[in-house]
């Protein structure tokens, strides 16, 4: 038997109501031997919708983002895993190359770049692309540690893949503008738990090294307008940290 004919892989899609996007997702990883609809107890249809579309389904009660893909692994049976989130679509070209690479290729992780369409335009600058992510592990191989901005910790070699999976960022700006709010407050509570400050002069530099690290370092202006929109937005939610963190030591001295 070959090795290709052993290398079977389990798309697994984590999920929290994610009704909006399942189908089209699971539909994008039909080529995987198994797909798996790992779900936090989503309150919408993702469930129901999921199996519709042919996706076994499991669920687990929801701590933190690293348990959660450990839990995940622990339902995996075959050779290979492949993580995707409810708003990212495989391609043709990234299945033949996935499945050249397990096959062929002696690599215990694969990092998988990404086409983000932000506000629906695809997004080359400003730090969106490659946007690599480590998705692809030889199961029993990986475990994730970190609550947030969760990391896998591989056992061997990684290598990156070159075809990318297709990611549906934010929706609008409204969309934006609460996934930065969010990476805000989690943010500056890493700085505070680090013992960080904020200085006078941090309002200043911190937003236009953002900026200028989005738009002139990252060739943000290959994305003219929108570009230069995402890169101020980026150096924006650099002084939002900043007066977050300030708030927390505040609030810290009042207790």
């Amino acid at each position: 038997m070959s090795a290709a004919a052993t290398s079977e892989i389990t798309a697994v899609i984590l999920t929290y109501n994610e009704a909006a996007h399942i189908q089209e997702c699971i539909q994008s990883l039909a080529w995987a031997d198994r797909v798996i609809v790992f779900d936090s107890f989503s309150q919408d249809e993702t469930v129901t919708l999921a199996q519709a579309a042919g996706a076994e389904t499991a669920q687990s009660v929801f701590e933190n983002y690293a348990q959660q893909r450990n839990a995940a692994l622990a339902h995996v049976t075959t050779d290979w895993v492949f993580f995707v989130d409810a708003d990212e679509r495989g391609t043709p070209e990234l299945a033949a190359e996935i499945r050249r690479v397990v096959a062929e290729r002696p690599e215990m992780g694969w990092y998988v770049p990404r086409h983000n369409y932000l506000f629906g335009k695809l997004t080359l600058g400003a730090g969106w692309f490659p946007d690599y992510q480590l998705r692809l592990f030889k199961h029993g191989r990986v475990h994730y540690e970190r609550p947030v901005h969760e990391l896998a910790v591989v056992d061997g070699a990684i290598g990156h893949l070159e075809n990318p999976l297709i990611h549906y960022n934010y929706r609008d700006v409204a969309h934006f503008r609460a996934k930065q709010r969010a990476y805000t407050d989690y943010d500056a509570g890493i700085l505070q738990q680090q013992g960080v400050r904020p200085k006078l002069h941090n309002y200043i530099l911190q937003p236009w090294r953002q900026f200028w690290w989005r738009f002139v370092s990252l060739k943000g202006y290959r994305d003219g307008l929108h570009g230069l929109r995402l890169s101020l937005y980026m150096g924006y939610y650099e002084w939002v940290k900043y007066r977050k963190l300030a708030a927390l030591w505040r609030d810290g001295a009042k207790g």
